[in-house]
């Protein structure tokens, strides 16, 4: 996703098109794991979408981590928008609209896969992302008080999915984007928001995953050096 062209500092309101209160509406962005690791408000929804699959197949103290997926069936779909308050009520997630979700899924983890500047240089990738954001569409409406509010316009059971682009979008402009990153581990692939300074971070967590990587990369030199001697 482009940068934003605004020169000057936007605040950025958002509220999806549900049948909701606005208390109701500010519940969007409070989720399990997001709160848990403190991911900022503006990706809590990306953040907890991206990781709804579990793809982690390590070991650890000879137990094997199971893999899960919280979004298997269309029954699963609907109850995590509920808990989100980003499902509207009466609505049904049909098989096209759950296999919509899971290629927006798909979508926006092979675009947080890639390292931040690869994102903006691979364009299948952000192509990829584009297209699978282009059936949430966004209404912008200007504030008298100043700022903007963006609105999803979807009506039916995937409405609330539009935060996701809302979140994106908030996420760029704000540059809080890059940081959100996925586990260079093969055995995690877990995306994290990296808090480090220089935002330099590749594992998710450094003690779990950056160790592992770094022994079996200690391992193959070692062997490759008693291989040739």
């Amino acid at each position: 996703m482009g940068t934003s062209s605004v020169t000057t500092p936007l605040k950025l309101l958002y509220r999806i098109l549900l049948p909701s209160t606005a208390k109701a509406a500010l519940l969007v962005s409070m989720s399990r794991q997001s709160r848990k690791f403190k991911v900022p408000d503006e990706l809590a929804n990306v953040y907890d979408f991206a990781n709804s699959l579990d793809l982690r197949h390590f070991t650890r103290f000879g137990v094997q981590h199971p893999q899960a997926d919280e979004l298997a069936t269309p029954a699963d779909l609907a109850r995590w928008l509920a808990e989100r308050a980003l499902m509207p009520a009466p609505a049904r997630i049909t098989s096209a609209l759950f296999d919509e979700a899971l290629q927006l899924r798909q979508a926006l983890r092979d675009y947080l896969q890639c390292e931040p500047a690869g994102r903006r240089s691979d364009r299948a990738v952000s192509e990829a992302l584009t297209a699978a954001l282009a059936g949430f569409p966004l209404h912008v409406e200007m504030r008298e008080e100043g700022g903007t509010v963006l609105s999803g316009m979807r009506k039916d059971a995937l409405a609330g999915l539009s935060t996701i682009a809302i979140e994106l979008h908030d996420g760029n402009v704000r540059g809080t984007l890059d940081r959100l990153k996925m586990c260079a581990s093969d055995e995690c692939r877990r995306v994290f928001y990296d808090r480090s300074k220089p935002s330099t971070r590749r594992w998710c967590m450094s003690d779990l995953c950056g160790n592992r990587m770094k022994t079996r990369a200690y391992r193959e030199r070692l062997r490759q050096t008693n291989a040739s001697s």
